[in-house]
């Protein structure tokens, strides 16, 4: 919990200036208080689903839905709600300065193809957390690997709360991340597309564009 409220709190600061400017101080106080009494009802509600794969993607889970549904309070439409988050991760995680990123990109995805093949190993063996991700794994090369997830926990976290709308819009924010990483990812299915897993493509050395504006129609 207290790393939720971490990503929570350096997200909030990081994106103040941001918020007010694209609405008004008011807006902002009223967001912020908000989406803080939405945060503290669902922490105590939040499953925990153990040393997941991915455990630090879940952790993101409870603030998308606060500030969502925040959001909705304040009478901003889906699509706006969503574009919002887009921004406010991207004003976290380049608190981290962007040469570091790409430094620590290679060593974070290999580390995570690891937890890929032990988390097939414990999934097989029917010791996951039943809210936990289910996925298929496959080393392609030493530089690719393939995951399709056909569980997500972050689906069943968005539907329980009643933001459910957060999807498909949060599954993009793989592109973001790989894009700041230097890590090349592909994809074109999701969950949240109501696809039947998203099909992931990862690369340790690669290229990925975010570019939002451009849409993600052939890239879910």
């Amino acid at each position: 919990m207290r790393f939720i409220k971490i990503i929570y709190n350096l997200t909030m600061i990081r994106s103040k200036k941001f918020l007010i400017k694209k609405y008004d101080k008011e807006f902002w106080n009223s967001f912020k208080s908000i989406s803080k009494k939405n945060l503290d009802e669902i922490l105590p509600k939040i499953v925990d689903i153990g040393d997941s794969i991915f455990s630090f993607n879940y952790k993101f889970g409870p603030c998308y839905v606060a500030w969502f549904k925040a959001f909705s309070e304040l009478g901003i439409n889906v699509e706006e709600r969503n574009n919002n988050i887009w921004s406010m991760n991207e004003k976290m995680v380049t608190t981290i300065p962007k040469p570091f990123l790409r430094i620590t990109g290679k060593s974070y995805l290999n580390g995570f193809r690891k937890k890929a093949e032990e988390h097939v190993k414990r999934q097989n063996a029917g010791e996951l957390h039943p809210y936990d991700w289910k996925v298929r794994y496959r080393e392609i090369s030493s530089n690719t690997f393939e995951l399709d997830i056909t569980e997500c926990a972050l689906k069943r976290m968005a539907n329980d709360f009643g933001a459910l709308e957060l999807l498909p819009s949060i599954c993009r924010m793989d592109y973001l991340f790989s894009s700041l990483m230097g890590n090349g990812f592909e994809r074109t299915k999701t969950l949240g597309d109501g696809d039947d897993c998203c099909n992931c493509r990862y690369h340790i050395i690669g290229n990925c564009e975010w570019s939002p504006e451009k849409g993600f129609i052939d890239r879910k």
